[in-house]
């Protein structure tokens, strides 16, 4: 008890507590701040009044959510927010008339507002930024840009930053500046990005171009607006862009030494794109690899196959190696299916057996009909070969295949048509008389 009473002494807390009531009463408790924490509370109620009849009058139906995708979650994280945007916008409409007629700074309803934004603007942002880190990184810098303005210490926290800064003969890059850049950079991308999906969305829905073209449209166009906003930023710094033909020079010795693969996969890219030679769903082998085309990239192509393996393939193989497209020009393939059958059987009565099982699978074409053709003797058999066209290889070719051979084969039983076993004839020139005697008493 004694080292507690020491402690509050030491601390002189009566004091301390005396003093912040002083500062409470005179600063807090005076008529100004009532009012407007007066108006601050009309303001909620306005907001909270409208807010509702806002989001009831403003409907987004089934159509319009379809049509306008892109900026559907835009508008429901906006309506989601719409009471405190109206709180927020008759407050700021309050502040921006006291200040410009009456000559007077409401600061509590600037602390209260300006905190406000900022809880919006965040709740706004986490909604639609994805990435966890980013959305953290834009609520802190939210809320430290809310606090300097609240208690109005923005503009000396910037020319501080301002301050701190290094010249290149006429360009200066200060601290400020860099913020401003990366602010403006991430803005900007962000931007670009929606805009890019947004044009990506509306070619892949376009009828009148090919596959090849929507993907060639498509990455050159995130490319041309990934470039503006990366020159629009530069310049923000106040660099002129002739300066960095230096750095181009530098790009290309580095590009001619050490980046070749990456360029040659990067040409190698358009170049498939504007020949249209491998399209989006295309069925090619390519190697080992046989599959269809899943996805069509500036760097690279990524082809599936039937095990559902996903092989990423540089594209300067496709362009310097030989590819099988199954699907090029024409959907039709034709697959040979071989079959041997005894000697003993009727060869004529087969062909015709195999030639109606194969017209009766689903995905065999009429025309061209199935053919079975007689190839050739063989050691232990009668080789046949069944030839179909199918023109959906995106569905593979083994269940074709397999149910062909179950569908033969359950005919071939019921209509004695017997498969060839190995034979073997033996031609013995001698034998021990021993053996022979063995064998001769066996027929005996």
């Amino acid at each position: 008890m004694e080292n507690l009473t020491t402690f509050l002494e030491a601390i002189n807390l009566q004091q301390n507590l005396a003093s912040f009531k002083s500062w409470f009463d005179s600063t807090i408790l005076v008529m100004d701040n009532l009012i407007q924490g007066i108006v601050i509370i009309v303001a909620i109620m306005i907001g909270l009044f409208l807010g509702p009849r806002v989001r009831k009058t403003i409907k987004i139906t089934e159509s319009y959510r379809t049509r306008h995708a892109i900026i559907y979650p835009l508008i429901t994280h906006t309506l989601a927010l719409s009471n405190h945007i109206l709180i927020l916008v008759v407050l700021w409409f309050i502040v921006l008339m006291t200040e410009t007629i009456v000559q007077y700074q409401s600061q509590f309803i600037m602390l209260f507002a300006s905190l406000l934004t900022a809880w919006v603007v965040i709740r706004f942002l986490s909604g639609i930024i994805q990435n966890q880190f980013l959305a953290r990184l834009v609520s802190w810098v939210t809320w430290i840009l809310a606090i300097l303005i609240a208690f109005d210490k923005l503009q000396p926290v910037t020319t501080i930053l301002d301050d701190i800064a290094i010249s290149f003969g006429q360009i200066h890059i200060s601290v400020l500046s860099v913020f401003k850049g990366i602010i403006l950079l991430g803005i900007l991308l962000w931007t670009v990005l929606a805009i890019s999906n947004r044009i990506e969305n509306l070619i892949v829905r376009s009828a009148s171009l090919t596959p090849s073209a929507k993907v060639l449209i498509t990455k050159l166009a995130k490319i041309g607006l990934v470039t503006l906003a990366v020159i629009i930023v530069i310049n923000s710094f106040g660099i002129d862009l002739t300066a960095l033909a230096v750095f181009g020079g530098a790009l290309g010795i580095g590009i001619g030494l050490g980046l070749q693969t990456v360029v040659s996969n990067l040409v190698s890219g358009i170049l498939l794109l504007l020949d249209k030679s491998i399209k989006p769903n295309d069925v090619i082998t390519v190697g080992q690899t046989f599959g269809w085309v899943e996805k069509l990239g500036v760097r690279f192509t990524s082809v599936r196959t039937r095990d559902g393996i996903e092989h990423i393939i540089p594209n300067e193989e496709l362009i310097s190696q030989r590819v099988e497209s199954w699907s090029h020009s024409d959907q039709s393939v034709r697959l040979r299916i071989p079959i041997g059958i005894s000697y003993s059987s009727d060869v004529r009565h087969a062909m015709e057996i195999c030639v109606a099982e194969a017209g009766k699978v689903e995905r065999v074409k009429s025309d061209p009909a199935p053919r079975c053709l007689f190839r050739a003797f063989g050691e232990s058999s009668l080789n046949l070969e069944i030839r179909v066209w199918v023109d959906d290889m995106t569905l593979g070719r083994g269940s074709v295949i397999s149910e062909i051979l179950l569908r033969v084969w359950d005919e071939f039983k019921k209509q004695g048509i017997q498969l060839p076993y190995p034979q073997r004839d033996l031609h013995v020139k001698s034998i021990d008389t021993s053996v022979m005697s063995q064998i001769q008493n066996l027929k005996g």
